[in-house]
């Protein structure tokens, strides 16, 4: 009798380690897929990588290389930076160097002065 009274226990208590183990994970994974989700959307906002930088200098300039541009690569994101004393015309969101040449090699094609620039 006290055998199986202490066989009970030790299996409930077994149960419940493995339940709140279970839980843990859950809780775990959900937090996880938050963390990753949030990410995912900083990145999107931020971009992650590289862009390839047409121009650097005055806003005239840069203002009618970012029409250019948009009228020669309309689906390609495209972005004009002012850091003090210079305008910047940077494209696209690249996650690798490699992406970056391939697009790169495209655009020199009309603006032979471009640069891949990290983010």
């Amino acid at each position: 009798m006290k055998r199986y009274f202490l066989i009970k226990i030790l299996s409930l208590f077994f149960i419940g380690c493995l339940t709140s183990k279970a839980q843990m994970n859950i809780i775990k994974s959900k937090e996880i897929s938050s963390l990753l989700s949030k990410k995912r959307e900083y990145n999107k906002v931020n971009g992650i990588g590289f862009r390839i930088q047409l121009y650097n200098g005055k806003e005239s300039r840069a203002r009618e290389i970012k029409y250019s541009f948009e009228t020669e690569f309309p689906n390609t994101f495209i972005k004009l930076n002012y850091i003090a004393p210079e305008w910047k015309v940077q494209v696209g969101n690249y996650i690798n160097k490699l992406d970056a040449d391939r697009a790169l090699n495209e655009f020199r094609k009309n603006f032979p002065n471009a640069i891949i620039i990290p983010l």
